[in-house]
């Protein structure tokens, strides 16, 4: 049997193998690139804005900080639902006080969050429901636990998520969203941590995509090589 007849044997049998997970990064891919990532971020559902800080206002000295927390690596002044705080880092530990008197916020409460996820959010729909994560879901598997998470009543499901310890805003989801992770999983193949783009089964599917596309060029080789023989 001539050559060509075992390029056109394995063209037919790579591309059954292959043919399903090339028409998945067709589709993953057309979905990454017809959508912004601005949107998939979801920067559209809530800004975060820094008040300015003013001169003026009464606030419990530096030294004070350091009595209630002697050698804290970290200490940094902001504004937080319309109140000046500060965010002091001691012990591997985060803690929001009160400018004013250094009362102890943090962990902050239910109704603290609620107010700041209505402060940054910026569409139209009403909080549906307020839920504290011990357990992070896949969407968030990499913010640290617990979170705060308080899902809006809109179409695209959004859900913000919180830091208990400083009101951070941790991370912004929606259905585009979860749409792209999913497709992404699809695409690199990572179906556990959807995050390692050098595991074996890409590979082992790139390489029989390869040899795909190769067979598939020495058959156009090949047809023009008869042509010209005719």
């Amino acid at each position: 049997m001539n050559p060509s007849f075992w390029a056109r044997k394995a063209h037919k049998w790579i591309g059954l193998v292959i043919g399903v997970q090339a028409l998945l990064w067709m589709v993953s891919g057309v979905y990454m690139t017809a959508i912004s990532l601005d949107v998939i971020h979801g920067d559209h559902l809530a800004h975060v804005f820094d008040e300015p800080l003013k001169r003026d206002r009464p606030r419990v000295d530096i030294a004070r900080i350091g009595e209630l927390y002697p050698g804290f690596e970290a200490l940094k002044l902001k504004t937080f639902i319309g109140k000046e705080v500060y965010e002091v880092r001691h012990g591997g530990k985060t803690h929001l006080l009160d400018a004013r008197d250094a009362t102890l916020l943090s962990p902050l409460s239910r109704e603290q969050i609620l107010e700041r996820a209505k402060e940054v959010y910026q569409g139209e729909a009403q909080v549906r429901e307020v839920t504290w994560v011990t357990k992070a879901p896949q969407e968030v598997a990499k913010r640290p636990v617990p979170m705060w998470a308080v899902r809006f009543d809109d179409r695209a499901d959004s859900t913000l998520y919180f830091s208990p310890s400083t009101g951070d805003l941790l991370a912004r989801r929606h259905d585009l969203w979860r749409w792209f992770d999913f497709l992404w999983m699809l695409h690199i193949m990572d179906y556990d941590t959807r995050t390692d783009v050098n595991n074996m089964l890409l590979r082992v599917a790139a390489g029989t995509g390869l040899a795909f596309a190769l067979s598939g060029l020495w058959l156009v080789f090949y047809s023009f090589r008869r042509r010209n023989q005719a």
